[in-house]
Order: structure tokens, then sequence, then C-alpha cells
């Protein structure tokens, strides 16, 4: 298993081995040990799953405040996203900064997504099955959002604002800098 720093260090990407014979391959997709020997040290508690049956679904950008803050390991099951990290750290030398991977079932590759980060993911294929893992169980009185087209924040989404497709709570959620409680 590698694990490789992005732009902002604390965002990793994780690439597990496969080993493949003629039948397909086989991967240790999860194994806390070597995380922990990479510096994701994290307790994962839950994991999450969701279906997007259209492309250009987009949903988040999305984050716990403490002490429910949520770390993420993010995976595609099937399909693809383009998965988005943004720092909410308010006093980071990268607030507002963003790392964008695209992340797909044929390759494997996952991100890890620290506490202090905003998530978020477009799909880009139908049918896009996501799955992660999170170090915190689901808060409800905890749960906030940005918005996800922040025009300070300038993430590079591979979809315009009128083919988005979002839930309510996503297009009713504040930019980052009326976002009451951040990091």
């Amino acid at each position: 298993m590698r694990v490789i720093e992005t732009e902002i260090p604390e965002v990793k990407r994780v690439i597990p081995k496969r080993h493949g014979d003629e039948r397909g391959w086989f991967s240790e997709v999860f194994r806390m040990d070597q995380l922990a020997e990479r510096g994701i040290a994290n307790v994962f508690v839950q994991d999450n799953q969701s279906f997007s049956a259209p492309v250009g679904t987009l949903r988040g950008l999305h984050f716990q405040t403490p002490p429910a803050a949520q770390a993420k390991l993010v995976r595609v099951l099937a399909g693809a996203i383009l998965d988005v990290a943004v720092d909410i750290r308010r006093g980071s030398s990268t607030f507002g900064k963003y790392v964008a991977v695209r992340l797909d079932a044929e390759n494997g590759e996952q991100l890890f997504i620290p506490h202090g980060f905003a998530h978020g993911f477009c799909t880009l294929e139908p049918n896009t099955m996501v799955a992660y893992k999170v170090d915190a169980y689901y808060s409800p009185a905890n749960d906030r959002n940005i918005v996800w087209n922040d025009p300070e924040i300038g993430i590079d989404w591979p979809v315009s604002e009128a083919e988005a497709i979002l839930s309510a709570k996503d297009k009713a959620a504040p930019r980052l800098a009326e976002a009451p409680e951040l990091f």
C-alpha cells in the first residue's frame, strides 16, 4: 500500500496494491497497521456508502464540527468521481485551498481527508457508488456544509451550476467566509 502526499500534505492519496492473474485481481483496500506506519493512525468507526445514478451529481462540501469532526477515507466501488477536500482550518497556510483527485473503481485509489477539511464530490460516470470510512459517528448537531461553488475557493468542478444535481441542503449552504463554525 502506497501513501502519497498531495499539494496539501495532510490530504493523502492511498493506493492499495492489486494482485492480478487471469481471474482478475485481489487487493487489501484497508490495513490499519500499514496506514498507521504511513502516518494515517485514525481509528475508523463507521462505513458510509452513497449511490448516484446520474452523471453530475454533486455532494458537498460537507464536514462535522468538533467534538464530532470526521476524518474520511474515500473510495469508489463503481463509476468515477472528482473528489475534493477543502482546508477550513482558520489560521492554516492553506486555508480555503483545495485538493481535487479523480477516484474510480478501475484504479482503486483512495483519498484520506483529515479533520479540518470539508469534503465533496461530483460523479463523472453514471451509477457511481462511493464508500468511505469515518473516524467519528454521524452527529446531526455537528453537521455543516459550505456551498460547492464558492468563488473564493474556486474549485474547478466538471459541471456548471446549471448541470450540477444538488440536494436542497447543498444549494442553501453558506460561503466559506460566511460559515460561522469552522476549525
